[in-house]
């Protein structure tokens, strides 16, 4: 399993953009799926969005037309460009790898102003 480490969540005015970077410690080429994930406080973590190594894509539909999910093979990253941010955004943010899924520790979007 490869290890993950997320970065790029910070405090943002609603309206902003953030971009999220998950780096593996391995490659992944390989990997069929990978993907980032939301937890607001005091309720469940759910998908947002999902890359398949397809070129697939899955967008929960809160965040269509504002968020895309994007990997780069070379750089063993998985990005997560969030644009137009609300303060339901607020949350977590893990990103996973493989199934069952390996999780990174997480990073932390607030938007609020």
């Amino acid at each position: 399993q490869v290890q993950l480490v997320e970065s790029g969540g910070e405090l943002v005015q609603p309206g902003g953009s953030l971009r999220l970077s998950c780096a593996a410690s391995g490659s992944i080429r390989s990997i069929y799926v990978m993907g980032w994930y939301s937890q607001p406080p005091g309720k469940q973590r759910e998908p947002v969005a999902i890359t398949y190594s397809t070129g697939s894509t899955y967008y929960v539909d809160s965040v269509k037309g504002r968020f895309t999910i994007s990997r780069d093979n070379a750089k063993n990253t998985v990005y997560l460009q969030m644009n137009n941010l609300k303060p339901e955004d607020t949350a977590v943010y893990y990103c996973a790898a493989g199934s069952p899924p390996s999780w990174g520790q997480g990073t932390q979007v607030t938007v609020s102003s």
